[in-house]
């Protein structure tokens, strides 16, 4: 069997399990005496939680600042944040909260050692200026499990409207040094972010798994993600909300879908997500959610008309319609169609609303698909393929 070469990028140091949470104070003192605490709106800042790590904090005399994050983080949110606390001698940057805040954060500790904007250093709207990867030492702590961003090294910045964008800065140096993944805060996240972010997580590791890039690393380490999507992704939006083991278990398949992305890359869905995400008022995994579906059935229904039916992708759909199901996954066709079925019926079923709500209509299709990206995907879509896909979801 021939095996090709591949990369594997750095991990942070992961500490995962209920309680780690308690563990965090430790490591922000491990960085200095002043540190920035990057949260998202009111849930967190408003729990005992974050009182007492303030309090442990000070009571260590370490210097406390922290700022908030609404929504997905812009170019000029970053600017400000940056320009506000760049004289501060910050040790320590650490982002508590969903995929937003972590890129929130991510993107300050890579600014807070720079001179000028980050815009500059943005992918494909940028100067095209390159970050000398010097940071801030960042710390990652989730209450979401969706995104992964807390093992990943770019940090996803949006501009929403006419000639809107979502791109990323990106540097090796810019994984985490830490990620504090306690299932604890997990269990708050109400209902329809939880759904949304669980099939961006889900996602992510499909996409990887079936990318043109995969590995046997990422291959096995995105099953392994698959299999806790398989058994915790309805429950974590139902009866098992608050059980910690659910919780835990979509924490660790967040966590997978991270690394394998940044080793393996990401297909159609995602391609899809950028432009959308830059033009239009919608959640990331709003997007990932109501589309994962029908790309998966575009993707499988291009995949057999090439004609042939030992195609490797082909097997790796079976073989995940096969986890998902408990067919044959031998029977490439009927597990190809079961895990098709399978990913519909979660998307009824968690209410994952449709592109429409968020205003996009079939005039905006052509703009969305020039700005979609189709690399790594297992199949070369044509922009009438493309959409398709989307009009389904309108």
């Amino acid at each position: 069997m021939e095996l090709r070469p591949f990369y594997f990028a750095r991990l942070p140091r992961i500490l995962f399990g209920e309680g780690t949470f308690q563990k965090l104070y430790e490591a922000i003192l491990g960085y200095g005496k002043t540190t920035l605490i990057v949260t998202g709106g009111n849930s967190f800042r408003n729990t005992d939680r974050f009182d007492t790590l303030v309090n442990q904090l000070v009571k260590h005399s370490i210097n406390v600042y922290d700022v908030s994050v609404n929504g997905e983080p812009s170019p000029d949110l970053i600017d400000k944040i940056v320009n506000t606390y760049r004289n501060e001698h910050i040790d320590v940057v650490v982002a508590i909260g969903g995929g937003s805040v972590l890129d929130a954060g991510k993107a300050i500790s890579a600014m807070l050692t720079q001179n000028d904007s980050v815009m500059e250093y943005l992918e494909g709207v940028g100067s095209g200026k390159i970050h000398n990867g010097e940071k801030v030492p960042f710390i990652a702590v989730p209450t979401t499990s969706g995104t992964g961003s807390e093992a990943t090294k770019n940090a996803v910045l949006s501009r929403v409207g006419e000639n809107g964008f979502k791109k990323s800065l990106r540097h090796d140096n810019f994984v985490p040094d830490v990620a504090i993944l306690d299932p604890i805060l997990t269990i708050s996240c109400p209902t329809h972010i939880t759904a949304a972010s669980g099939l961006d997580a889900f996602t992510q590791l499909l996409g990887a798994y079936l990318s043109t890039e995969a590995s046997p690393m990422t291959d096995t380490l995105a099953l392994s993600g698959l299999e806790y999507i398989k058994d915790c992704l309805v429950p974590a939006c139902t009866k098992g909300a608050r059980d910690i083991n659910v919780r835990a278990g979509m924490a660790y398949a967040s966590l997978m879908s991270g690394v394998v992305l940044a080793n393996a890359g990401l297909g159609i869905v995602h391609g899809f997500a950028s432009p959308i995400g830059g033009y239009f008022d919608i959640p990331h995994g709003v997007v990932c959610g109501t589309l994962v579906g029908e790309a998966v059935n575009m993707n499988i229904k291009s995949l057999r008309q090439m004609g042939n039916k030992d195609d490797i992708s082909l097997k790796k759909y079976a073989k995940v319609g096969a986890l998902f199901t408990g067919c044959n996954e031998r029977d490439i066709e009927e597990s190809c169609n079961q895990l098709i079925a399978k990913i519909d019926e979660w998307i009824e079923l968690l209410k994952i609303p449709r592109l429409g709500v968020y205003h996009i209509n079939e005039n905006d299709l052509d703009e969305i698909v020039e700005g979609t990206g189709n690399k790594n995907n297992p199949v070369t879509l044509t922009k009438d393929q493309m959409k398709q896909i989307l009009r389904n979801r309108l």
